[in-house]
């Protein structure tokens, strides 16, 4: 459903800013009325990197009046490859320096507050007061609970993405949407405890073009928001898959409900809508392997050809994760230890082979708990 415009336009805009944003001005909706909301706006973004760069882009285009930018890392040649703003001169500056830049040369009116620090619980809501939309372009599950947080607390929408490899999701949370519209809130997608370790990027890659159809799609529901156009996502997730082409949604409702005696009753969030994000899969140890084996486990390791010439477990079978996902049923119904570098894509082949009926386990930390058991 539709939502109320989050901010009250500014009287008018300048004629160079008229100028400038001539094209969302005749756009049916948005027209005039709305790119002067945009002009009165004020968003913070969460991290400068794959996901907050594309977003900085396109908010900055869109005529955003204030962008606060908060990130405390520095540009590394990595990062190159999906934070589309940084160029290879920023490599050791400040990510918050190529913001500022980037967000100048394409709308000079768009006054850019670079904050180098790192966001704690300590200094969250300091951080994002004064904010009338939060974007979450973090790439840790802590940072993003501590940004859920404080968006909770201060009652601003919260518009929330997360990459992992060749998947996407994006939706919006939002504690206290307009009369008539639930609450939702991390907690209803990631219930507390339900997420365990998640592999980093470093460990499992990002396919790097997705950053920028995710940091779009983030980009909009801001726009969205600020303006009153459009159906926000809040209340679904928007699900990306980029190796299929498929992008889908499922609901997603408040876990609180009221009781018939006027008092919050919990209700469970659809599994559909949590099914769809990493972390369903059960967990085996390294001390549980050797059980696992002894009983008859196949040992499935989904890596690359060229990290498993560095060594493999020994009994393990090796079938890219490639080729696993692409006939799951290969590989028969039995019990499997799923194992990766760190998990990510061990999780992945999991799922893939539970939905054929496999008794499919992914094991923790994978070769990289390995190699630090046989250090030990």
């Amino acid at each position: 459903m539709a939502l109320p415009p989050l901010v009250d336009p500014v009287d008018a805009l300048s004629v160079a800013e008229r100028a400038r944003t001539a094209r969302h001005q005749v756009l049916a909706g948005l027209g005039e009325l709305g790119q002067r909301r945009l002009r009165a706006a004020h968003v913070a973004v969460v991290g400068a990197g794959g996901l907050g760069a594309p977003v900085v882009l396109a908010l900055a285009a869109a005529g955003i009046g204030t962008l606060t930018i908060i990130d405390d890392d520095v540009v590394e040649r990595s990062n190159l490859q999906r934070q589309v703003m940084h160029r290879h001169a920023d490599v050791g500056v400040a990510k918050v320096d190529s913001a500022v830049r980037v967000a100048s040369d394409l709308s000079p009116e768009t006054t850019v507050r670079p904050l180098r620090v790192r966001l704690t619980a300590d200094n969250a809501d300091e951080l994002l007061a004064g904010a009338d939309l939060v974007i979450d372009g973090t790439d840790t599950f802590d940072t993003r609970l501590l940004v859920a947080a404080a968006t909770e607390h201060l009652g601003v929408p919260l518009v929330w993405g997360v990459i992992q490899e060749f998947a996407s999701q994006v939706t919006v949370f939002w504690s206290a949407p307009p009369e008539g519209s639930d609450a939702v809130v991390l907690a209803d997608l990631y219930p507390a405890g339900s997420v365990g370790e998640l592999p980093t990027c470093a460990a499992v890659g990002v396919f790097g073009a997705l950053c920028l159809q995710a940091g779009s799609i983030m980009s909009m529901e801001a726009i969205k928001l600020i303006t009153g156009i459009g159906e926000p996502l809040l209340g679904r997730v928007l699900v990306i898959d980029a190796l299929r082409a498929k992008v889908s949604e499922v609901p997603l409702r408040s876990s609180r409900a009221v009781s018939d005696d006027g008092g919050a009753a919990p209700v469970s969030a659809p599994v559909s809508a949590r099914s769809t994000i990493p972390a369903a899969v059960v967990d085996v140890t390294i001390a549980d392997l050797a059980a696992e084996a002894d009983a008859g486990a196949l040992l499935l390791d989904v890596r690359e050809a060229v990290e498993v010439a560095g060594g493999m477990i020994p009994g393990a079978r090796h079938v890219p994760l490639g080729e696993v996902l692409a006939d799951p049923e290969a590989m028969g119904a039995e019990r499997i230890v799923v194992i990766c570098h760190a998990g990510g894509r061990a999780r992945r082949a999991a799922e893939a082979l539970r939905a054929v009926g496999a008794d499919a386990v992914v094991l923790t930390g994978g070769m990289v708990a390995w190699d630090a058991e046989q250090a030990s």
